[in-house]
């Protein structure tokens, strides 16, 4: 937990209050409320983690590669299809490869990095709110940041996205912590640790953003508020030293193994798909800003008027406001600039979105009972609205190859192998159990395989690491039927005529057909070079 969790000094009386406050029976019921609010907010996460199927592409890949690290036991370099895969550091794969040695191959397990990564932010808002603004303050901003959609959602989809989005959460807020202790004479040591370490974690989640989103944030908001000389209270060469402990060492192991990481991870992965455009979901300048509005409904029209009537001429001189304001737009801002705009992008501004609707519960609750009644029925309504996208996504999965998956893990025999024709899905060899890399048959020599981000282009990425490995696994079209020939049973997955060209009805049996992607069982056994010409089309 963040390291604000508890007073720094019970000698300064200021909004932790005063000795007196934190001994004895008082004590136990500060402690007790704080786990009975962290645990429900867990609970509230979690219940529904296990209710569908991995998505495709992105919980399909990064799930993929984690299940791939735990079968493998190789924890150092994450690999996709046995092909070291550095699109991403190993945060993620760590903590779901060990949930899945702990709690099995489910997708509740393959769901624990974002679920802690999200009860990680909410856990430090609340401790933070409670410690600067007081427990009921604090327990208004835990309820609304747990029933805003986009959090909530981003906490059950495993990617990366909800894992930094907390530790960049929990970097500012203790960062944050500091400055303010600072200024009131409090001990700001452990707060200050605290921030370089999550955000040493933060780089291990996504990179680099794990640091630069939080230093953006708490440089412009001590300028913005004529709080600029604190800056010197938050650098020293031994937090420096903890943030590089953390970070660090990944990095340099790999690089040392594979002497073109450091070129691949911290430039291509890096700068240029922040100014590139070849990279996926193309949006307006405009795109997050409307995603926060919209997700902050329907309580947000009741708020608003409130707000701007009432607040924005005390926020210069609130810092915890200011602060969430400032959050709010350098996030947005530095994540509109590139065109690629991935939704998950801007969960890290929703924490403090959060923070500022639950602000403006107090003028509510003083309010007419009609209009109390509005502002519980919008939270009625948000929860609905989480709960309501996950059942929906449970009942629709038209990016999922689990029932496929499903009939392959049971009726292969292990030591078949499996093929996938003219494309990689991602999540059969986490649903299906494969403990080894498949063969993927496509045209790896085609024109124009880095044009678009792609299955193609991360894979080909990946051999560039391990050409030998590639070589095996990457096969063009014309090597397939040699390729069936050499097993008695084969496993095809592709598009459900893809197998014609290659195969006689006699020897490819279509087991199982979904969305318009086929399973096949083909029988091979060849007894030499030339009887290949069985498996070609008549």
């Amino acid at each position: 937990m963040p390291s604000f969790i508890a007073p720094n000094s019970l000698d300064v009386a200021g909004p932790l209050g005063t000795r007196s406050e934190w001994q004895g029976p008082a004590a136990a019921r500060v402690w007790h409320t704080h786990v009975v609010v962290c645990l429900a907010m867990l609970f509230w996460l979690a219940a529904t983690a296990w209710a569908r199927p991995l998505m495709l592409p992105d919980e399909g890949r990064y799930v993929g590669v984690a299940w791939e690290m735990w079968v493998s036991g190789h924890w150092l370099t994450p690999t996709l299809d046995g092909l070291p895969f550095f699109h991403k550091p190993p945060l993620f794969y760590w903590i779901t490869a060990a949930s899945m040695s702990v709690f099995g191959a489910n997708p509740w397990a393959a769901r624990a990095a974002p679920l802690l990564g999200a009860w990680l932010g909410a856990v430090a808002l609340y401790l933070f709110a409670w410690r600067w603004v007081g427990a009921v303050a604090a327990r208004r901003v835990a309820l609304a940041l747990a029933v805003q959609p986009l959090f909530f959602i981003g906490g059950q989809f495993a990617n990366m996205d909800m894992l930094v989005a907390g530790c960049i959460t929990a970097t500012i807020l203790a960062a944050a912590d500091a400055v303010l202790c600072k200024e009131r004479g409090l001990a700001f040591g452990r707060s200050l640790v605290g921030a370089y370490a999550l955000a040493g974690l933060g780089c291990l989640a996504k990179g680099l953003i794990g640091v630069a989103i939080p230093v953006l944030v708490i440089v412009a908001w001590l300028v913005a508020t004529g709080r600029w000389r604190r800056l010197g209270a938050l650098l020293s060469w031994p937090v420096l030293v903890i943030f590089a402990a953390v970070a660090a060492p990944w990095c340099v192991a790999n690089q040392l193994r594979f002497p073109g990481f450091f070129h691949y991870f911290i430039v291509v992965q890096h700068f240029q798909r922040f100014v590139g455009s070849g990279f996926n979901n193309v949006q307006p300048w405009w795109f997050y800003a409307g995603v926060l509005a919209l997700s902050s409904l329907p309580w947000a029209p009741l708020v608003v008027r409130r707000w701007v009537g009432g607040r924005l001429d005390g926020v210069r001189r609130d810092p915890v406001r200011s602060l969430m304001g400032i959050w709010i737009a350098t996030v947005v801002v530095f994540f509109s600039l590139p065109q690629s705009k991935p939704l998950g992008y801007v969960l890290p501004a929703v924490p403090p979105l959060a923070y500022l609707l639950a602000d403006c519960a107090p003028a509510l609750l003083g309010a007419s009972q009609r209009v109390l009644l509005a502002w519980r029925a919008s939270i009625a309504v948000a929860a609905a609205l989480c709960l309501g996208s996950i059942a929906w996504f449970a009942a629709d999965q038209p990016k999922s190859t689990a029932e496929i998956a499903s009939v392959l893990k049971s009726h292969r025999v292990p030591g078949e192998p499996v093929l996938m024709l003219g494309h990689y899905y991602y999540d059969v060899p986490f649903h299906a159990w494969l403990w080894d890399p498949v063969t993927v048959v496509d045209e790896w020599h085609a024109p124009g395989l880095y044009a678009t981000d792609s299955w193609r282009r991360e894979l080909a990425d990946a051999g560039q690491f391990a050409p030998a490995k590639a070589a095996a696994t990457l096969l063009d079209t014309a090597r397939l039927p040699a390729v069936l020939c050499r097993a008695p049973v084969s496993w095809v997955i592709g598009e459900e005529h893809a197998l014609d060209p290659y195969a006689k009805p006699n020897r490819a049996q279509a087991v199982l057909t979904v969305r318009g992607t086929t399973l096949w069982r083909v029988e091979g056994g060849c007894p030499s070079a030339r009887s290949s010409a069985l498996f070609s089309a008549p």
